[in-house]
Protein backbone atom coordinates (compact mmCIF):
# COMPACT_ATOMS: atom_id res chain seq x y z
CA UNK A 1 0.00 0.00 0.00
CA UNK A 2 1.29 3.43 -0.91
CA UNK A 3 2.68 5.58 1.89
CA UNK A 4 0.68 8.60 0.73
CA UNK A 5 -2.91 8.75 -0.48
CA UNK A 6 -3.44 9.42 -4.17
CA UNK A 7 -4.62 13.02 -4.66
CA UNK A 8 -8.02 13.97 -6.03
CA UNK A 9 -7.56 14.41 -9.79
CA UNK A 10 -10.41 16.89 -9.97
CA UNK A 11 -8.59 19.46 -7.82
CA UNK A 12 -8.30 22.68 -9.85
CA UNK A 13 -4.51 22.82 -9.48
CA UNK A 14 -4.17 19.20 -10.62
CA UNK A 15 -6.86 18.69 -13.26
CA UNK A 16 -5.11 20.40 -16.23
CA UNK A 17 -1.88 18.49 -15.74
CA UNK A 18 -3.78 15.25 -15.06
CA UNK A 19 -5.60 15.67 -18.37
CA UNK A 20 -2.32 16.31 -20.22
CA UNK A 21 -0.79 13.19 -18.68
CA UNK A 22 -3.82 11.08 -19.58
CA UNK A 23 -3.82 12.43 -23.14
CA UNK A 24 -0.16 11.47 -23.56
CA UNK A 25 -0.67 8.05 -21.96
CA UNK A 26 -3.62 6.81 -24.00
CA UNK A 27 -6.25 7.99 -21.54
CA UNK A 28 -4.63 6.23 -18.58
CA UNK A 29 -3.41 7.65 -15.31
CA UNK A 30 -0.69 5.37 -14.00
CA UNK A 31 -0.33 5.24 -10.23
CA UNK A 32 3.17 6.70 -10.57
CA UNK A 33 1.83 9.88 -12.18
CA UNK A 34 -1.18 9.94 -9.89
CA UNK A 35 1.17 10.01 -6.89
CA UNK A 36 3.38 12.66 -8.48
CA UNK A 37 0.36 14.94 -8.80
CA UNK A 38 0.69 15.83 -5.12
CA UNK A 39 3.01 18.42 -6.63
CA UNK A 40 1.74 19.58 -10.04
CA UNK A 41 5.06 21.26 -11.00
CA UNK A 42 7.02 18.10 -10.17
CA UNK A 43 4.53 15.91 -12.05
CA UNK A 44 4.67 18.13 -15.12
CA UNK A 45 8.47 18.38 -15.10
CA UNK A 46 8.75 14.62 -14.60
CA UNK A 47 6.35 14.06 -17.52
CA UNK A 48 8.39 16.28 -19.83
CA UNK A 49 11.75 14.80 -18.79
CA UNK A 50 10.74 11.15 -18.96
CA UNK A 51 8.90 11.69 -22.25
CA UNK A 52 12.15 13.05 -23.69
CA UNK A 53 14.07 10.03 -22.39
CA UNK A 54 11.53 7.49 -23.65
CA UNK A 55 10.42 9.03 -26.92
CA UNK A 56 12.84 11.66 -28.20
CA UNK A 57 16.26 10.06 -27.93
CA UNK A 58 18.28 8.34 -30.62
CA UNK A 59 19.31 5.55 -28.25
CA UNK A 60 17.75 2.31 -29.44
CA UNK A 61 14.60 1.14 -27.71
CA UNK A 62 16.33 -2.13 -26.90
CA UNK A 63 19.22 -0.43 -25.08
CA UNK A 64 16.79 1.86 -23.26
CA UNK A 65 14.59 -1.00 -22.09
CA UNK A 66 17.51 -3.20 -21.03
CA UNK A 67 18.87 -0.34 -18.92
CA UNK A 68 15.46 0.33 -17.37
CA UNK A 69 14.87 -3.33 -16.55
CA UNK A 70 18.34 -3.65 -15.02
CA UNK A 71 17.83 -0.55 -12.87
CA UNK A 72 14.52 -2.00 -11.70
CA UNK A 73 16.14 -5.29 -10.70
CA UNK A 74 19.03 -3.64 -8.88
CA UNK A 75 16.72 -1.27 -6.99
CA UNK A 76 14.01 -3.86 -6.28
CA UNK A 77 11.45 -1.79 -8.18
CA UNK A 78 8.94 -4.41 -9.31
CA UNK A 79 6.49 -1.73 -10.48
CA UNK A 80 9.10 -0.36 -12.87
CA UNK A 81 10.12 -3.81 -14.14
CA UNK A 82 6.52 -4.88 -14.77
CA UNK A 83 5.67 -1.61 -16.50
CA UNK A 84 8.52 -2.06 -18.99
CA UNK A 85 8.10 -5.74 -19.85
CA UNK A 86 5.75 -5.00 -22.79
CA UNK A 87 8.17 -2.39 -24.18
CA UNK A 88 11.11 -4.78 -23.84
CA UNK A 89 9.19 -7.51 -25.65
CA UNK A 90 8.49 -5.07 -28.50
CA UNK A 91 12.26 -4.55 -28.69
CA UNK A 92 12.91 -8.28 -29.10
CA UNK A 93 13.65 -9.29 -25.52
CA UNK A 94 12.24 -12.79 -25.02
CA UNK A 95 10.29 -14.03 -22.02
CA UNK A 96 13.20 -16.32 -21.10
CA UNK A 97 15.57 -13.34 -21.16
CA UNK A 98 13.13 -11.31 -19.06
CA UNK A 99 12.93 -14.17 -16.56
CA UNK A 100 16.73 -14.31 -16.38
CA UNK A 101 16.95 -10.55 -15.91
CA UNK A 102 14.32 -10.62 -13.15
CA UNK A 103 16.35 -13.36 -11.43
CA UNK A 104 19.49 -11.17 -11.67
CA UNK A 105 21.15 -13.38 -14.30
CA UNK A 106 22.70 -12.26 -17.60
CA UNK A 107 20.45 -13.78 -20.26
CA UNK A 108 21.74 -16.04 -23.00
CA UNK A 109 21.78 -14.56 -26.46
CA UNK A 110 22.66 -11.03 -25.45
CA UNK A 111 25.04 -9.16 -27.74
CA UNK A 112 28.21 -7.36 -26.70
CA UNK A 113 26.24 -4.10 -26.96
CA UNK A 114 23.54 -5.50 -24.65
CA UNK A 115 26.18 -6.54 -22.13
CA UNK A 116 27.81 -3.09 -22.32
CA UNK A 117 24.44 -1.53 -21.45
CA UNK A 118 24.02 -3.86 -18.47
CA UNK A 119 27.57 -3.27 -17.20
CA UNK A 120 27.19 0.50 -17.45
CA UNK A 121 23.83 0.27 -15.67
CA UNK A 122 25.35 -1.84 -12.91
CA UNK A 123 28.24 0.58 -12.41
CA UNK A 124 26.06 3.70 -12.34
CA UNK A 125 23.39 2.16 -10.11
CA UNK A 126 25.63 0.35 -7.65
CA UNK A 127 28.69 2.60 -7.51
CA UNK A 128 27.78 5.85 -9.35
CA UNK A 129 31.24 5.98 -10.92
CA UNK A 130 31.71 4.12 -14.19
CA UNK A 131 35.14 2.52 -14.68
CA UNK A 132 36.99 3.54 -17.84
CA UNK A 133 36.86 0.00 -19.22
CA UNK A 134 33.07 -0.14 -18.82
CA UNK A 135 32.59 3.20 -20.55
CA UNK A 136 35.01 2.18 -23.29
CA UNK A 137 32.77 -0.83 -23.98
CA UNK A 138 29.78 1.53 -24.27
CA UNK A 139 31.75 3.71 -26.71
CA UNK A 140 32.48 0.66 -28.90
CA UNK A 141 28.75 0.26 -29.58
CA UNK A 142 27.22 3.72 -29.27
CA UNK A 143 27.88 7.11 -30.86
CA UNK A 144 28.50 10.10 -28.59
CA UNK A 145 24.85 11.17 -28.41
CA UNK A 146 23.66 7.61 -27.80
CA UNK A 147 26.25 7.07 -25.06
CA UNK A 148 25.12 10.29 -23.37
CA UNK A 149 21.47 9.25 -23.74
CA UNK A 150 22.24 5.85 -22.23
CA UNK A 151 23.78 7.50 -19.19
CA UNK A 152 20.82 9.91 -18.95
CA UNK A 153 18.38 7.00 -19.21
CA UNK A 154 20.12 5.06 -16.45
CA UNK A 155 20.17 8.15 -14.24
CA UNK A 156 16.51 8.95 -14.98
CA UNK A 157 15.28 5.47 -14.19
CA UNK A 158 17.28 5.37 -10.98
CA UNK A 159 15.21 8.44 -10.06
CA UNK A 160 12.01 6.65 -11.04
CA UNK A 161 12.81 3.46 -9.14
CA UNK A 162 13.89 5.28 -6.01
CA UNK A 163 10.67 7.28 -5.99
CA UNK A 164 8.51 4.19 -6.57
CA UNK A 165 10.22 2.18 -3.84
CA UNK A 166 10.37 4.98 -1.24
CA UNK A 167 6.68 5.89 -1.63
CA UNK A 168 5.66 2.26 -2.22
CA UNK A 169 3.51 3.21 -5.20
CA UNK A 170 0.91 0.50 -5.79
CA UNK A 171 1.06 -1.67 -8.89
CA UNK A 172 -1.62 -0.94 -11.46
Amino acid sequence: MARLPYPDLSRPDIAPIAERIKAERGGKMLNLYHMLLHSPPVADGWRAFLTAIRQQCLLSGRARELAILRVAVLNHADYEFNAHVPFAKKEGVTQAQLDDMRADRVPAGFTDADRAVLECTDAMTRHIQVPDAVFAAVREHFADREAMELVATIAAYNLVSRFLVAIQVDHE
